[in-house]
């Protein structure tokens, strides 16, 4: 036995040398990231406001920043009932089975068979135990890199369902701010509604009196008429924004109801600072680099095939005249097999195969760093988007309280006698549009907030080496 461990060490050995071998050298490695260390739309150094800000951040909770308690309350429940999300879940497992099944490869298999028969005149019956092992040793480290890309897809996948996580969470909350801005809208309706009524009482009167004329009647009517539709089109609006939060819910829209409430359009401070840091750990971003890790390992997987395919079998066996005499047979019959498989030509296959796998490689870092400007370009738009509706915001609220002045003025200049009733309705109209104009920038802002926030990843954290010892 101690001269058959010869040649088989001595072909292991040979065979490892062959090693150097192999065309196209070390695996490339993972490429670098264009990420400048400024951001040209941030308006002086952007940090930090308070710790609990930044914890809120760190978890990944960034909703928290908003401090709205029913939006903190439904936020969790958004991946629980997503059914989108329970897809990419299913997608996570699926890619952890495959790894499973690539890291099985590696080690050998074990079988056992048992068989048992009877027949013939006179009767006789035979029985059979047979045990066997079959192993090809990863010695090229073909296997090895099949486990790493499939590590890689693993951490892609969960990245993936990361970025959708974060894709319906973003949604939610600029559904939910929409509602709220929808509810103060309607409450703003409903002052300006019931201001219109006072007016049409009002002009009735006067006509009544033979002071007004029947067209001031009839525009003080047609004011409040129009000023009623555009609330029961908003109502409509807030009922189908409804309706979309209770299917990221989850739930069919008629379990689903979300009472009116007051809105606070404030928006949280966002750090803008640190892109290397944040933007990152963006899950997107962070499965193009996974893709980019699979990819550089398949080129290993490829060059694998310019080697021989070693295989080990061993099996072991006893047969006797019936079952009860298996374990007493006095024969073992045992076998052990060493095979070895070269492909000698193949008309340039293996070498197309490499080139393909680097090819690939090359896309995947193509598109990585492709989504990384992308996800730059966000940033910057979301924060010229902000420092813009800021400015516009500050201007509109000046102007829209200027136009109520003007309306309120004008209706006690026609009460006096001293304006006509077009001017008063041209000056209710200027008002009602500015006020809402100022509502609806505030919720551009807090939309472009949950945009920016989105943007730098929402705070998601993903130690990948950590994870899957990628």
């Amino acid at each position: 036995m101690a001269f058959t461990k010869i040649p088989l060490a001595a072909a292991a050995l040979l065979l490892a040398g062959c090693g150097s071998l192999a065309p196209g050298g070390a695996n490339p490695p993972a490429p670098a990231a264009p990420v400048s260390l400024t951001w040209k739309s941030a308006s002086g150094d952007v940090d930090w406001i308070s710790a609990d800000a930044r914890r809120a951040w760190q978890t990944g909770q960034w909703w928290l920043l908003f401090d709205d308690a029913p939006l903190n309350e439904l936020m969790p429940r958004v991946a629980v009932g997503n059914q989108n999300l329970a897809q990419m879940v299913a997608g996570v497992a699926q890619a952890q089975a495959l790894l499973q099944q690539a890291d099985a490869a590696r080690w050998p298999t074990l079988g056992v068979g048992l068989s048992a028969s009877r027949g013939g005149r006179p009767a006789h019956g035979a029985a059979a135990l047979s045990a066997s092992a079959t192993w090809s040793p990863d010695l090229w480290g073909n296997l090895a890199d099949a486990v790493r890309a499939q590590a890689a897809n693993v951490q892609a996948s969960q990245a993936d369902l990361a970025a959708a996580q974060l894709s319906a969470q973003g949604s939610f909350a600029q559904g939910y701010f929409a509602m709220r801005e929808a509810d103060a809208e309607l409450a703003l309706l409903d002052e300006i509604i019931a201001g219109y009524e006072r007016a049409e009482v009002i002009t009735q009167n006067r006509y009544d009196s033979g002071i007004a004329a029947h067209t001031d009647l009839l525009q003080a009517q047609s004011t409040l008429a129009s000023a009623r539709a555009s609330r029961e089109q908003l109502a409509a609006s807030r009922d189908t924004a409804e309706h979309a939060l209770a299917l990221l819910l989850g739930l069919p829209p008629a379990d689903f109801t979300l009472p009116h409430a007051s809105w606070s359009a404030a928006v949280p401070p966002v750090p803008a600072s640190l892109p290397s840091d944040l933007l990152l750990r963006r899950p997107d971003i962070a499965s193009a680099e996974r893709a980019v890790a699979a990819a550089n390992a398949r080129i290993g997987v490829a060059r694998g095939a310019y080697f021989p395919n070693i295989g080990l079998t061993a099996s072991a066996g006893r047969s006797a005249a019936g079952l009860s005499q298996l374990v007493s047979a006095p024969v073992l019959a045992w076998s052990l097999g060493l095979s070895a498989a070269q492909t000698l030509l193949d008309g340039g296959a293996r070498e197309g195969a490499v080139a393909q796998a680097r090819a690939q490689h090359d896309a995947a870092t193509a598109s990585y760093r492709q989504t990384v400007l992308t996800a730059m370009g966000q940033v910057e738009d979301n924060l010229t988007q902000q420092s813009a509706l800021a400015r516009q915001i500050e201007q509109t609220r000046i102007g829209a309280q200027a136009a109520q002045g003007a309306a309120e003025r004008m209706m006690n200049s026609y009460q006096a006698g001293m304006a006509a009733y077009t001017d008063v309705v041209t000056a209710q109209s200027t008002a009602l549009t500015a006020r809402r104009s100022l509502l609806q920038l505030q919720a551009q802002r807090q939309q472009a907030a949950i945009g920016l926030i989105q943007a730098l990843g929402g705070g998601w954290i993903a130690p990948w080496g950590v994870a899957l010892g990628a």
